[in-house]
């Protein structure tokens, strides 16, 4: 799905998240363990209670989430938020809401990992299916993730992780391409943008500065089953 404000500062695209709280086989309610290859995302907690559980080479680590809490986390950061207590947060994306928009593989167990057909037989949601369908879907590919994600952390070591980072490079290479001219819309230009306009103040000329303009948006599209829960998001700009 595109969750893209191209207009936000600095090309950062932002949705409001209500963390599932479906129990998974271990007893923890959340979302789905998932890793993005190319973008930072940030979490500003607005209620409730809960965790982001992550793993990287430098090992396992739970972030208690609280509101007020703003945490952040760099690609290459396996993450799984835990529900506690109606858990909510607005979500801060990189590269104009490109996490949301194909920059994240699950966790599924490797044989789900061998090429893109088959991981998206496994992770795709049918739009147009009837609401419970799309739950049970949601909640079906939950729980896969959790069996690849279970199976990396009982691993502890680098090599599991490095065999899941292969894959999933693997897997997204095809789209590469969509990926750089996403990117070259939003974070590129935003930040052209800024260099050209600090060249124009350093030569006195505020001539941009007669081109302000306000804007304000409501979500698009309310309660999409995302990867972690269910989303409000904003068009693409």
């Amino acid at each position: 799905m595109v969750n893209a404000f191209t207009g936000l500062p600095g090309g950062v695209a932002v949705s409001h998240l209500c963390v599932y709280d479906w129990p998974a086989a271990d007893g923890v309610r959340g979302g789905t363990p998932h890793m993005h290859l190319a973008c930072s995302e940030a979490y500003v907690v607005t209620g409730g209670r809960g965790a982001v559980q992550t793993l990287t080479t430098s090992g396992y680590e739970v972030t208690p989430l609280v509101p007020g809490t703003v945490a952040w986390f760099t690609p290459g950061t396996i993450h799984r938020l835990v529900n506690e207590d109606d858990l909510r947060i607005t979500v801060l994306m990189e590269n104009s809401g490109l996490p949301e928009a194909g920059d994240a593989v699950l966790t599924l167990p490797p044989r789900y990992l061998a090429d893109p057909e088959t991981y998206a037989a496994a992770t795709t949601i049918p739009t147009d299916a009837p609401e419970e369908e799309r739950a049970r879907v949601a909640r079906a590919r939950r729980d896969l993730a959790l069996e690849g994600y279970r199976a990396l952390c009982a691993a502890a070591g680098p090599e599991a992780l490095a065999a899941f980072h292969r894959a999933a490079a693997a897997l997204v290479r095809p789209r590469l391409a969509e990926w750089c001219e996403r990117w070259r819309r939003g974070a590129e230009a935003a930040a052209a943008a800024t260099g050209e306009q600090l060249g124009r103040l350093e030569q006195g000329d505020v001539g941009h500065l007669a081109d302000a303009l306000v804007r304000a948006e409501q979500p698009s599209a309310y309660g999409k089953f995302g990867m972690c829960g269910r989303l409000d998001v904003y068009r693409g700009d």
